[in-house]
């Protein structure tokens, strides 16, 4: 019997290890589209790039199609059709005037990537623009969209009979819930906090987590917030072995307060509920279970209201069910200092704050890749926009995040679409635009919601002991560009367009101090150069087979590509 157990457990563990090799990175949202679990659909997106990536895999031999309804029926749908018959693969994209025959659309809008049937199952994957192309498509967006299928038993399309549905899903916007075996919920929140009648106050609370005798994994986590005209932002951090009492305390006067900086959670203003990817949780018990842990509240008590008695924090969900990697979250952008400034009557100021994770080994014994999967960016009142860039090799590879529509008062984390690979060496960089216009004084950096940040939250696997890495324009370097007074000549300056952009160039010109910090309080301290941000590209429509001259093409290009 004892042999059996062992055999057993074995291949458990095997099929727990195949379960995970089948991951896709690219592909890292999944959702059956009917009941009975026949139809399933996995996608992935870049939105700066523009294109959606699918993959549909339905329980049958025969055709199969997928489409976008503007009313969850036929008329008006965008459709692709296809499948695996006698003579090779064939895939189409069409469009639905009501209950008959999708028409094939004259330019073919979707990409086939593959198309394979195996053991009664058809696996379609292919590729399309988020934007509509023609007048036949219908634009992704980032509200619910109802999604239409249908499929037969063999290769000739006909009538589908009860084999489709219809299922509603916001793509773009999309946060799982599961509902993992033993899973249960603890709070981190504050308890009877009377908010000062400041306009700007950041509370800390130092507490230990529940204790639990082996390692789990958080997969959700939620906001828990009493005051919504009050609470801005919500970070929590985790403590170094070496604090080991629970302590209150204002934000930032303490030096106890100070040493716990490994972000572990943060909610902003705006945002909801947010849920890991299924590969990854937040490990909380077993070798973990004796850390403290710091909760920093933000108030912005804009009317200075007295008495006003708070209990804001999170919800945590978490279970014994462990994923295949440990997550964590790194901070990147601008170090927050208050000797920072940007000029007043600025309709476009840049600021950036560099990554270099060159200078991982400096803090890290085994430093290794990052598979980014999430991302908050965080600037305050006067943000515009926030980009960050991927570079290698001196050379941009991509955006991992972008918002050219900033908005202080909606700050959530959000999915990336597909998980982007961050190699050890590469660079990242946090840009910020502000609008100061309004303003006839300097923003300095700093805490206060009138003062300002430029940061990205970056969510990952798997984790480092890793709390930050940002960056700061060489002081040094500042006071001899613009002398030695050049804090007091700052507020005495007339400023104008040529001024403020003689000192943002001045700014990301000189060299910068870029510091890695671990979780233990090990800084590494650097510098490096700002690189150059590209422009985003326009997104662009997939190419696929004209049917001007169908004959032609389908015979020489069509055929010959997707031939199984």
């Amino acid at each position: 019997v004892g042999n059996m157990d062992i055999l057993s457990l074995v291949l458990l563990l095997l099929s727990v290890q195949w379960s995970w090799a089948l991951e896709d990175p690219l592909l890292p949202f999944s959702e059956h589209l009917d009941p009975e679990h026949k139809v399933q659909l996995k996608w992935g997106f870049d939105e700066i790039q523009g294109t959606i990536l699918f993959e549909l895999t339905v329980n049958t031999s025969g055709w199969v199609g997928f489409g976008f309804s503007p009313k969850g029926g036929m008329t008006g749908a965008d459709i692709v059709i296809g499948g695996v018959g006698a003579k090779g693969s064939y895939f189409t994209d069409r469009h639905a005037g009501g209950n008959s025959m999708p028409v094939i659309d004259q330019k073919q809008n979707y990409k086939l990537l593959s198309l394979t049937e195996t053991d009664g199952k058809t696996v379609m994957k292919f590729q399309r623009s988020i934007e509509a192309c023609d007048e036949n498509d219908l634009t992704i967006t980032n509200l619910p969209m109802k999604l239409i299928y249908a499929y037969g038993q063999t290769d000739d399309i006909m009538y589908h009979s009860t084999q489709r549905g219809t299922k509603e899903l916001s793509l773009l916007k999309y946060m799982p819930r599961v509902n993992p075996p033993n899973s249960k919920y603890f709070d981190m929140t504050m308890i009877n906090f009377t908010v000062p009648a400041n306009q700007t106050h950041y509370h800390c609370k130092i507490m230990k987590a529940p204790t639990f005798d082996r390692k789990q994994h958080i997969y959700r986590i939620e906001p828990v917030i009493t005051n919504f005209d009050l609470v801005h932002h919500l970070l929590l951090y985790r403590c170094p072995p070496s604090v080991t009492e629970p302590f209150e305390a204002e934000c930032y006067t303490s030096l106890r307060t100070n040493l716990c900086m490994e972000t572990i959670a943060v909610w902003g203003v705006g945002g909801g509920a947010f849920e890991f990817p299924e590969v990854a949780g937040l490990p909380i018990g077993g070798n973990v279970s004796d850390f403290f842990y710091r909760l920093e509240v933000h108030y912005n008590n804009a009317n200075k209201s007295t008495g006003r008695v708070d209990n804001s924090g999170l919800r945590f969900y978490h279970t014994t069910e462990l994923r295949q990697h440990d997550a964590a979250v790194l901070g990147a952008g601008l170090v927050i200092a208050p000797w920072y400034a940007i000029p007043p009557k600025a309709k476009s100021f840049l600021t950036y704050g560099l990554c270099d994770t060159a200078y991982f080994p400096k803090v890290l014994e085994t430093p290794h890749d990052l598979q980014v999967f999430s991302v908050m960016l965080h600037t305050h009142l006067a943000g515009r926009k926030v980009r960050v860039g991927h570079f290698r090799g001196e050379k941009q590879i991509d955006f991992l995040a972008v918002d050219e529509n900033y908005d202080f008062e909606y700050q959530d984390v959000t999915n990336l679409g597909k998980t982007k690979t961050v190699k050890l060496g590469d660079k990242l960089l946090v840009e910020c635009t502000y609008s100061t216009e309004n303003r006839s004084t300097l923003t300095w950096g700093g805490l206060s919601t009138t003062d300002e940040m430029c940061l990205a939250f970056l969510f990952y696997y798997p984790a480092m002991n890793l709390s930050g890495c940002m960056s700061f324009p060489n002081t040094t370097t500042l006071r001899s560009e613009m002398g030695t007074t050049w804090l007091n000549m700052m507020s005495t300056k007339t400023w104008n367009d040529t001024s403020i952009n003689q000192y943002q160039q001045t700014l990301k010109r000189i060299d910068q101090l870029v510091v890695i910090a671990d979780s233990f309080k090990n800084i590494s301290r650097n510098t490096g150069l700002i690189p150059n941000l590209s422009v985003i590209p326009s997104a662009p429509c997939m190419s696929g087979c004209d049917t001007k001259n169908l004959a032609l093409l389908w015979l020489l290009l069509c055929l010959l590509v997707h031939v199984k």
